[in-house]
């Protein structure tokens, strides 16, 4: 059987995005029952910078998505696994600090830590994927030659 880290690795970027767009959602509900949220910037207002910021986050995955189904270069697969682990830093401060706002938002907080094991799950099989040409080329070394 053979294992497709590609296919791992677009539906476990799928998962996260989604669970990205959901963890947003969640922090507009309370508009939904005349609530207010809190706003970031001055005055209330959302900086445009931080705007762009959000765009990054949200865009760089789906590049990743678009990028492992058309690219299997070594080089691809380093650039893939570091942005792997960027993510995995970006939500563990997330969390961090989502710990430190008051009220914290529990279920705000449950759903980081599923993106964040999503995101550890992601490191791992992207790790695979880069170590993927490596592995076969070392089984090749220790096949004998009349099995090559």
């Amino acid at each position: 059987m053979t294992v497709n880290y590609r296919e791992k690795i677009i539906a476990l970027w799928s998962v996260f995005l989604f669970g990205t767009i959901f963890h947003t959602q969640l922090g507009l509900m309370p508009l939904f029952y005349g609530e207010s949220v809190a706003m970031s910037g001055t005055k209330g207002v959302t900086n445009v910078s931080d705007l762009w910021l959000m765009l990054g986050f949200f865009v760089l995955p789906m590049i990743a998505i678009v990028a492992t189904i058309f690219n299997n270069s070594k080089r691809y697969k380093v650039v893939h696994f570091g942005l792997t682990i960027f993510y995995s830093v970006m939500n563990f401060l997330h969390i961090f600090l989502d710990l430190l706002v008051k009220p914290i938002a529990w279920y705000q907080i449950a759903l980081m830590v599923i993106l964040f094991v999503v995101g550890i799950l992601l490191n791992v099989v992207a790790f695979q994927w880069m170590q993927e040409r490596f592995d076969r080329q070392n089984h090749r070394q220790r096949l004998p030659s009349n099995q090559i």
